[in-house]
Parts: structure tokens; sequence; C-alpha cells
């Protein structure tokens, strides 16, 4: 399909805000999220989806590095920002950019086929994931440990390394009570991980021996599936990840042919963290020769230039001119 922007009035006709990137690029979608981990592209399955979709739907996108400053006016990552708009919550950026870049993954596919995807999205957002948050929440050492995340990194601070990991894990596990009001908090760790591995034995029945959930082409489901079936394989805990290679190994078979199709920038971005591998590499062209051998002979007219100058110049216009380092507008204060 191609971009019609035109015919979309969900980003368009909204009233102008104030925005993180005001010099930005007409229909570039910058995506603002959590920083990069070195097991997997992000440990936020709903970065993760959102990153996914943008790169399926074939969308020109950039990561903005915020340094973990900012968040979406209702308080949460990721979000995006399209010529000048912000949009939140992962569901409603993928609907809106849909609109916006008439991007609809799902448009082939049947009315029963769209309802069992809707129905799969759900579950996979508003149950599986809430296993894999008790367990974080739970266990907030353990995650740190298994997504090999280093905290100063990660929160974007100079604290000592063991106050920031005391204030994380504090502020982690505070969030328990957040399963408790879902309800599976509730359940013993026993039926939590059952309650998870139900999930994915649905999920691995629905794929059968299908390279897509639908068929030979990725849709929808197959994006939101990727992101959350990434952190059980890529951040193991409570044994899900030896469930799924014995009972579910064509989901791991389904991870791997997403991860080769999307994501081949995959272990550059884990090694050295950048949030926009994809993007082309500025190439610096190295100076021609004659510029190189006239460089050196520039540089000492120049010099000349100025001590002849400086020796012309009366004594009270030198001392004014002087200006010590502390004088000069620091850079430090800036925001």
């Amino acid at each position: 399909m191609t971009s019609n922007p035109s015919n979309a009035p969900a980003t368009t006709d909204r009233p102008a805000t104030n925005v993180h990137k005001p010099d930005y690029e007409k229909d570039v979608v910058y995506l603002y999220q959590f920083t990069r981990c070195p097991t997997l592209p992000s440990a936020s399955p709903f970065c993760f989806k959102v990153e996914t979709w943008l790169r399926m739907a074939g969308i020109k996108y950039e990561n903005i590095d915020h340094k973990m400053k900012y968040k979406s006016k209702k308080g949460r990552l990721p979000f995006v920002e399209l010529n000048g708009v912000e949009i939140a919550d992962s569901d409603i950026i993928i609907k809106e950019l849909s609109k916006h870049f008439d991007k609809d993954l799902d448009a082939d596919l049947s009315a029963d086929q769209r309802n069992i995807s809707h129905a799969f999205i759900s579950m996979l957002n508003n149950h599986t994931s809430w296993v894999m948050r008790w367990w974080r929440y739970s266990h907030p050492g353990d995650f740190l440990k298994a997504a090999q995340l280093d905290i100063k990194r990660t929160l974007n601070s100079k604290l000592p390394k063991g106050l920031l990991q005391f204030f994380f894990k504090l502020g982690f596990k505070s969030n328990i009570k957040r399963t408790v009001g879902h309800g599976l908090g509730r359940h013993t760790p026993e039926e939590i991980y059952e309650f998870g591995k139900s999930d994915l034995k649905a999920l691995s029945e629905l794929l059968d021996d299908k390279t897509y959930f639908f068929g030979d082409e990725p849709h929808l489901l197959d994006c939101v599936a990727f992101a959350h079936l990434c952190q059980f394989i890529y951040v193991p805990f409570g044994g899900i990840k030896e469930y799924m290679e014995t009972d579910c190994s064509n989901l791991l078979k389904f991870v791997h042919c997403m991860k080769e199709r999307y994501w081949p920038d995959w272990d550059e971005m884990c090694k050295t963290l950048e949030l926009n591998t994809h993007l082309p590499k500025k190439i610096e062209e190295a100076p021609k020769e004659e510029e190189k051998e006239e460089k050196p002979a520039e540089e000492e007219t120049k010099k000349e230039a100025e001590d002849k100058v400086d020796k012309e110049q009366p004594e009270e216009i030198k001392e004014a001119d002087k200006t010590t380092e502390d004088e000069k507008p620091s850079k430090d204060g800036e925001e």
C-alpha cells in the first residue's frame, strides 16, 4: 500500500502541542522508549511491539535518545511524535499510524481471522504480559541479571551502583500491588507460571506448522506475539523458556523467522546498545591529498597574520580582550 497521509486526519487535525523534537521532518516517526538491553532490543514488550510494527510497515522512524528524561502526557513509555503531535500507548500508536500511513497489516484477513487476532492480542497484552511483569516486580535483582542491564546506564544516573540497585528494587517491588490489583498477583508462583504456559500453549496450537499465525506472511498478531515471546526467551525465568523448548518449539521457530526478517541489526544493537542501528551510517569523507599538503602552509600563514595583528594592537586593547575560562559562558547549565 502507498502512504497517503492526507486521507488520515488522526494525526493532522489535532491541536498543536509542545513537542520534544521541534525540528522534526515531515512524516518521520520519532520514537521515545527505554534504553537498549544487551539480550534483546527492548526489555519492554510494548516498546518492542511499536518498533517491530514500524519495521514491518516500512515506515521511516528514528529513536530519540532522551536519556530516560521524558514520558508521554499519560506518564508512560513508549510514545511517538509525528508531525508535531504526540501519540501515546502502544496500541493507539499502531492504530493511528496505520490510518495516517494507510498501512493495515491485517488488510487481507477475513472477519473471523481479525476476531481471532483481536482475542489473542488482548490475551498477550492483558494476561500473558502480567506473568512476566509479576516475576520482574517480585524478583528485580534476578531480572537485572537475566537482562544483563547496567543499572547506571539504564537509569542514566551517576549515583553509586549499589544505591541505584537499592532504589530500583524498592521501586519495582512497589509495583507488586499492581499485579494484585490486576488479579494475577493473588495466586501462587506455581499457578502464575501455569497461566503463562497455558497462554503459550494456545498460541502454539494456533500457529501449528505455519510460518506465521495466518499463513506465509506476517500480520499484526505476529508483531505483538513476537514482542511478548522475546521477553520469555531472552530474559528467561521460571522455567518457561525450557517449557517452550519442549512443548512449544514452533514458537521458537516463529521468533527466529521474525528476528531474521525484521531485525538484521539485532546482534549489533545488543552489543553497542545504540538506538538507531537501522539508519544509514554517516561516512566522513577523507581530505584530498592536495588539501593535506596545503593545510600546514595555510595554518602557518594564518599564524603569521595573527602574530602581526597582535604586535600592532595597543596594550589597552590586548588587556581588554583577555577572558578567563571561568568567565566564558558554560554549557553545563543548558537544558
